[in-house]
């Protein structure tokens, strides 16, 4: 059943709305009750003398049944609350399974009732009221049985709209208690997810061609630590900017080569970088003034 957000259009059905439906109830039928057995008899019911205490007795505990209503919703126990929607659905259709009963039979009776009638109101009349005496008995029965059966159809009608109303409020109250119990429930199978942070599955070991993904290691804390320590090659970190140190002033052998193949005629200046012990034991270079 889909839960209501109002009662009787206008009032929120938490919290007010769903105490106006139990104070409804409870009023409604505690009178009943003692109108059942507070009032003269009915002109048009033939009913048994004990019939008015059988139907006071099921509305006097359909009242009571209202206290455990308003502890339900008072403690916000969804549980008794839901066994008192049952009681009451029950007492409400016992009392008005009475009531029908009672009001076929009045109207299936009716020359008792207008016996009856007569007798309690016109037994000492003359020949000229006897005729009045029938005439208001034969109407006035059927006027009660149409009495009887129009408050039936009124209150069958407020008493399923009432019980629409619980029926929804404990639907909403079930809910919302499952999803509170579901934020402390221990039983969550924590291992088998990610992390304790991250709800998703982890990914690592997929086929799928990612170039970092995580991997178990296989080596230990001593082998990590013994690998020398790499610097990362940066404009911030490393000033040479990647470009080799021994690539510039070149090789003795390689400057010989150069000149070789121009000519003789060397191109580069002589440095002095500590490669010319190397180079005068290689070669012999005519333009250096020191080897002369």
């Amino acid at each position: 059943m889909k839960p209501r957000e109002y009662c009787c259009c206008a009032i929120p059905v938490v919290n007010a709305g769903i105490y106006a439906t139990l104070i409804t109830q409870f009023v409604t039928a505690f009178i009943v009750g003692i109108l059942s057995v507070a009032t003269p008899s009915i002109v048009g019911a033939a009913t048994p003398s004990y019939s008015a205490w059988i139907l006071a007795v099921i509305c006097f505990v359909a009242a009571a049944l209202q206290i455990l209503g308003f502890i339900g919703v008072g403690s916000e126990k969804p549980i008794l609350f839901r066994r008192y929607v049952s009681l009451h659905l029950l007492a409400t259709l016992l009392a008005f399974a009475v009531a029908a009963a009672w009001i076929i039979m009045s109207a299936t009776r009716h020359t008792t009732a207008k016996a009856k009638c007569l007798k309690d109101f016109f037994s000492d009349s003359s020949d000229g009221t006897s005729s009045e005496g029938d005439t208001l008995c034969e109407i006035f029965p059927w006027v009660d049985v149409g009495i009887m059966g129009g408050l039936w159809a009124v209150l069958g009608i407020l008493h399923i709209y009432l019980y629409v109303v619980l029926s929804s409020y404990g639907t909403s109250q079930r809910r919302d208690h499952e999803k509170y119990d579901q934020l402390n429930n221990e039983t969550i199978p924590m291992n088998s997810r990610g992390d304790p942070w991250d709800s998703r599955p982890s990914m690592d070991g997929s086929p799928q061609g990612y170039s970092h993904v995580r991997q178990e290691s296989a080596a230990t804390v001593s082998e990590v630590l013994s690998q020398p320590q790499l610097q990362p090659k940066d404009s911030l970190s490393h000033s040479d900017y990647s470009y080799r140190q021994d690539s510039y002033p070149p090789p003795a052998q390689e400057r010989l080569d150069r000149n070789t193949s121009r000519g003789g005629a060397s191109v580069y200046p002589r440095y002095g970088y500590g490669v010319e012990q190397a180079s005068q034991s290689q070669y012999h270079d005519p333009y250096d003034h020191r080897s002369s």
